[in-house]
């Protein structure tokens, strides 16, 4: 091959490998799963036995060896800067290629599982990976290496400038990274993380499976130690009111009160009373001196919920709360200081009512410090088994039933709908279903008739008597199938009829017996 096709099929490389990694670094991504797999398909693509990503831990002032991609289990390793060919490129800025490791002294060989016979058959290259600020200084946040076989000096030089080119892509995901670090070592600090490095728990009645809600209670844990105002935004029912507890359970005044108010709940006038407090004789009605719900938060956290409900005049004085810290009672003139720690919830586009006059620009941009965006319960599908076996679980202990579980075809229809009214709806549809239930399991005619919708089952017809009957029938014969795993002669047991039978109706509905067997046995 010509050396022009040599450079072609090299620039092809680079060119899907950088493909790669920016999916890799999409913003909805995590930050160290992301990164690992771009070290994961740096080594894949450019043949790379090893691939590391050290960052500067801000408290400690040394490079940590925070990520890697290699076939040997990689020990705890620091470096300070100016010390080793990584502690010195992170020191000047500037790459460093060793052709051959084994004329290098300075590599921590034992730690990185590195062999002899490797050292004399790999070359390092190492780059620094750079964050430029908004007035143009550069700071360096850390460094990626990787170990190469041994290649020609211009074949190294490509793979520089091209891992040079992936520092500048992933400086962004970096920076957050280290953030994040300086975040958590605050929060040990602060008692936010058990021993062993292990996160507190969300709250007993907290349900994170699912990708996106684990990003927003990892969101939560990152405000929660700061005084900074959290504005908790997504639809109706998402559980707003949960996550304000999960945030002030992760902060200092966690041993403080936490107290609430739907703004929505109340008439416009009285809102201002239970905020602020009121004197005797301010209005009809006061007869005596009242604290408001600021004083009764000091020291603590303040969760307003619908705080897009406030009127304008109740909206400017949440706004002096918040930056002189003081407060008046409605009828006085005097004062009242306060440290209150303020969540803020909405289902409502704030933006649409900045627009339209009805909330202050300057309110918005205080309560708007650290937006979390909560995601309907549609939009993660993967968390609704597990909350309606915790409300089942929790209605059945409340209710003194013995449900044990939901049936698959009351799965299916659970999965299909669309929540409009997300996870409060969801908990409704549970308990209605717990108290009607005189069974041990959930089936579909225990739900309310909106999950049997048309829109829900994907049918456009009613069923007639006979296909309702029928349809019931296949139901009860695939879940004592799914009990039994597939063994026919127990599921016949179980519903009280003759294995004849029950192997007539698995070739009249058609049912494939060998789906279950290998299931977990159900109870």
């Amino acid at each position: 091959m010509s050396i022009t096709g040599q450079s072609d099929k090299a620039e092809n490389i680079y060119l899907s490998t950088l493909n790669e990694i920016l999916d890799s670094i999409a913003p909805h991504n995590d930050l160290e799963p992301s990164l690992n797999a771009i070290l994961k398909v740096l080594a894949k693509d450019l043949h790379f036995e090893r691939a590391f990503l050290a960052i500067m831990d801000p408290k400690s002032e040394r490079l940590k060896l925070s990520i890697t991609h290699s076939p040997a289990k990689i020990d705890h390793v620091t470096y300070s800067p100016g010390k080793g060919v990584v502690g010195r490129v992170y020191e000047t800025g500037k790459a460093v290629i060793i052709p051959r490791m084994s004329d290098n002294s300075d590599f921590l060989n034992k730690a990185f599982g590195r062999s002899d016979d490797e050292l004399k058959s790999l070359s390092f290259i190492c780059v620094p990976i750079i964050k430029t600020s908004a007035d143009n200084e550069k700071h360096v946040l850390g460094t990626i290496s990787v170990d190469s076989p041994i290649q020609p000096m211009d074949n190294l030089l490509e793979h520089t400038q091209f891992l040079e080119v992936v520092a500048a892509l992933i400086s962004n995901q970096v920076l957050r990274l280290q953030e994040e670090m300086a975040l958590q070592a605050q929060m040990l600090s602060q008692g936010s993380f058990l021993s062993g490095g292990q996160e507190v728990p969300p709250p007993a009645n907290f349900v994170a499976t699912s990708k996106s809600i684990r990003q927003v209670l990892r969101q939560a844990r990152q405000v929660g130690p700061s005084r900074a105002t959290a504005l908790l935004r997504g639809e109706s029912g998402t559980g707003k009111e949960l996550l304000a507890e999960a945030i002030h359970a992760c902060s200092p005044r966690r041993e403080k009160p936490l107290v609430k108010l739907n703004c929505a709940a109340l008439p416009a006038e009285l809102v201002e009373s239970e905020l602020f407090g009121h004197q005797k004789g301010a209005f009809t009605g006061a007869y005596q001196n009242k604290r408001g719900l600021f004083e009764v938060a000091n020291n603590g956290t303040l969760f307003l919920d619908e705080i897009g409900e406030l009127s304008m005049d109740a909206q400017a004085k949440v706004l002096r709360a918040i930056q002189e810290k003081e407060i008046q009672r409605v009828g006085s003139e005097q004062p009242i200081t306060v440290d209150v720690r303020l969540i803020c919830a909405t289902h409502q586009p704030l933006e649409k009512l900045l627009r339209e006059g009805k909330f202050r620009e300057d309110l918005f941009y205080r309560v708007n410090v650290f937006p979390i965006f909560i995601p309907a319960l549609r939009e993660r599908r993967e968390d609704i088994l597990p909350l309606a076996e915790q409300f089942l679980e929790s209605f059945s202990k409340e209710y003194e039933k013995n449900i044990k579980r939901i049936s698959s075809p009351a799965i299916d229809l659970f999965t299909q709908y669309h929540w409009p009214g997300n996870v409060r709806e969801l908990k409704n549809c549970l308990e209605r279903a717990v108290l009607i239930c005189e069974e041990e399991v959930i089936r579909t005619y225990h739900l309310p008739p909106t999950l049997q919708t048309a829109e829900s089952t994907a049918t456009d017809t009613s069923l007639s008597f006979g296909e309702a009957v029928a349809k019931f029938e296949q139901e009860l014969l695939v879940d004592s199938l799914k009990k039994a795993r597939g063994n026919m002669l127990q599921a016949a047991r179980d519903l009280r009829v003759s294995y004849r039978i029950v192997n007539y109706k698995v070739k009249k509905y058609n049912i494939d017996v060998k789906k279950y067997a290998g299931g977990k046995k159900t109870k």
